[in-house]
């Protein structure tokens, strides 16, 4: 499974209650037991092959992250370690190893939390409209991948599965969580890309942006599934970078590219990837872990 890429999990004895578009999540009283399988998506379609050995790339990331950023942050992992896990996991043990992590429940926050510290990608296309992204004014003539003055906060709505994200404004953000849930999230997401932008930084990698998940553990702000992966940031090689230009990456920047070649309307059936498409995406994935990890 290792080789061809684990697409699909199929654990009879455990309930099963969300499939997201990587992620499989089971509920084991009182935990739940998210397993990021090897599927990869783009423009919010899951693509027909897996990248083989991505959802353990994903978790070893996401484990990184969660420890480093300890020292601002509550987090919801409780163990990676399958041996540590409730007993009716135990027959899947070979499959979990190494792409699971048992979880605390917490009251996911209906919203994404978009950090920007350089203007690319959704971002880059509002700022051409009118030099504004999720109400937030921007100076004039930036250009393509330019470094912000500061980073920004730019939230989203969480869509259902097969939809786009929209984009919006802190204000609709306190009207959906109220002022002091919203000025927590926002501080602390701009907290943590700060830290671990000083800490990518080092590595030779620039984290141009990332998204963020929160969720409610009674009645504190904890961090809630995946954590500055390639899957949620855009991760540019450092020596490579110039403003003006798309930027080389170390995330799945590179698939979108090559779909855009293509003549496809973004909807499923997502076509068919060649294999040196999946070895080069995994390549990029593996090459950003081994920089900030190693």
């Amino acid at each position: 499974m290792a080789n061809s890429g684990l697409i699909k999990t199929n654990f009879p004895k455990l309930n099963l209650v969300n499939t997201g578009k990587v992620r499989d999540l089971y509920e084991v009283d009182p935990y739940l037991l998210i397993v990021a399988t090897d599927r990869i998506s783009a423009f919010d379609v899951v693509m027909q092959e897996p990248i083989p050995g991505k959802g353990r790339i994903l978790t070893q990331m996401s484990i990184f992250w969660f420890k480093k950023m300890e020292h601002l942050i509550g987090h919801h992992l409780v163990s990676t370690d399958p041996a540590e896990y409730p007993p009716e996991c135990l027959p899947y043990r070979e499959d979990l190893e190494g792409r699971s992590m048992l979880v605390k429940k917490a009251k996911a926050l209906p919203v994404e939390c978009i950090i920007r510290g350089y203007l690319s990608g959704s971002g880059w296309k509002d700022y051409c409209v009118d030099r504004t992204i999720s109400g937030i004014r921007l100076p004039e003539g930036l250009k393509e991948s330019s470094r912000l003055p500061e980073p920004i906060f730019t939230p989203t709505t969480k869509a259902p599965e097969g939809q786009h994200d929209t984009a919006i404004t802190r204000e609709e953000v306190e009207d959906i969580l109220g002022n002091e849930i919203t000025g927590k999230i926002i501080e602390k997401s701009l907290a943590i890309y700060t830290e671990a932008a000083k800490i990518a930084d080092r590595a030779g990698i620039i984290i141009a942006d990332t998204k963020f998940e929160f969720g409610l553990l009674g009645d504190d702000v904890i961090l809630i599934d995946e954590l500055l992966t390639p899957d949620s940031s855009r991760f540019w090689p450092k020596d490579d970078y110039e403003e003006g230009r798309p930027q080389k990456s170390f995330d799945k920047q590179f698939l979108r590219d090559y779909l855009l070649s293509l003549s496809w309307n973004q909807k499923p059936p997502a076509p068919p990837l060649p294999q040196d498409i999946i070895e080069k995406t995994r390549e990029k994935y593996e090459e950003a872990l081994k920089r900030l990890t190693q």
